[in-house]
């Protein structure tokens, strides 16, 4: 039987926790890597900057989200990791990974299918941004329960303006689709979840 946690295969010293204040920097692009890490409370942004000196967010990751993985194969880390809510995080060390993946098969195949259904939530997160209309893709991130946090980390988590996301909400609660639960607080009207 599989774990839920493939961590729990790694020593105890292989796992320490961090606290985080807002503004905190994890690592930035091109340090050399150490770890792979899970947030355990607050929100961790990955993003980089472009050669016009832009700030694009790659990433958002919350509370029981993994993030930079990659740096199990690799050298450096690829972008910055910025803490933009306070919370905390728990650093899995590279090495213990590398190791465990080597010595202990089950660990190694629920890493891999850990890993893989990170790939399926990636997956159809680019396919509700592809959705070309503001109402039509808020209606499927509320149905996918992106509606944790502001209209305005929502708007940016599903790439559109706050003020688009805010027409498409009332269009939506106008349509007895999405009703407001409290201030900036949606979710699914009861007769449209009767409908899926």
């Amino acid at each position: 039987m599989f774990s839920d946690d493939p961590f729990s295969h790694l020593p105890r010293t292989a796992c320490r926790t961090i606290e985080m204040r807002k503004g905190d920097v994890l690592f930035r692009q091109d340090q050399t890597t150490s770890g792979l890490y899970r947030v355990v409370s607050g929100c961790v942004t990955l993003q980089r900057t472009g050669l016009g000196g832009d700030t694009l967010a790659l990433h958002r990751a919350l509370s029981g989200g993994l993030f930079a993985e990659a740096s199990v194969f690799s050298e450096t880390y690829h972008c910055d990791a910025i803490c933009t809510e306070a919370g905390s995080v728990t650093k899995i060390a590279k090495a213990d990974v590398k190791a465990t993946l080597q010595s202990n098969p089950e660990f190694s195949e629920s890493f891999t299918r850990l890993l893989a259904v990170q790939v399926q939530h990636y997956r159809a997160h680019i396919e509700l941004l592809a959705i070309p209309s503001a109402k039509d893709r808020i209606l499927a991130a509320v149905q996918a329960g992106y509606f944790n946090a502001t209209i305005t980390e929502l708007a940016t988590r599903i790439d559109l303006s706050h003020e688009a996301c805010y027409r498409a909400l009332r269009a939506l609660c106008d349509d007895g689709r999405v009703v407001q639960t409290g201030r900036g607080q949606y979710s699914l009207a009861q007769s449209f979840r009767s409908i899926d």
